[in-house]
């Protein structure tokens, strides 16, 4: 079980629950490498299965592959996090980076369109990732 609140988190978000930590991250560095229209959907009311969303479109399969390889770069060495699970990467349309308690939702602009996973999700609070992620910057 992980500590509610890392030790190596970035000073700014690390009084955050360390969910929170990981999706704020997940969501800056998709930013940082041009990442569209991300969202952070707090699911903790709607599942137990997982806490956050962060969804992110993307205009390439190399920028989706990048942000993903990004993510799970700042997650493990900044966060010391490891990815639970992939699916999608050789396809690319869209792809679901599984780090247990945050689940990354990486999509080309067609299928998230197709899927509206905000929709579906639609009474989901929505974190502005933003004011937390300027803490840190």
């Amino acid at each position: 079980m992980q500590n509610p609140v890392s030790s190596t988190a970035p000073h700014g978000i690390s009084e955050l629950p360390r969910s929170l930590q990981l999706a704020i991250a997940a969501a800056k560095t998709a930013a940082d490498n041009r990442g569209r229209d991300i969202m952070v959907l707090d699911m903790r009311d709607m599942t137990s299965v997982f806490d956050y969303f962060v969804v992110v479109s993307g205009s390439s399969r190399r920028q989706l592959h990048a942000i993903s390889e990004d993510i799970d770069d700042c997650l493990e060495k900044e966060l010391n996090d490891r990815r639970m699970g992939i699916e999608g990467y050789a396809e690319s349309r869209w792809i679901l980076l599984d780090y247990g308690s945050v689940v990354i939702h990486l999509f080309d602009d067609e299928t998230r369109k197709y899927f509206a996973i905000e929709d579906l999700w639609a009474d989901a609070e929505q974190i502005d990732w933003q004011k937390h992620a300027a803490k840190v910057a």
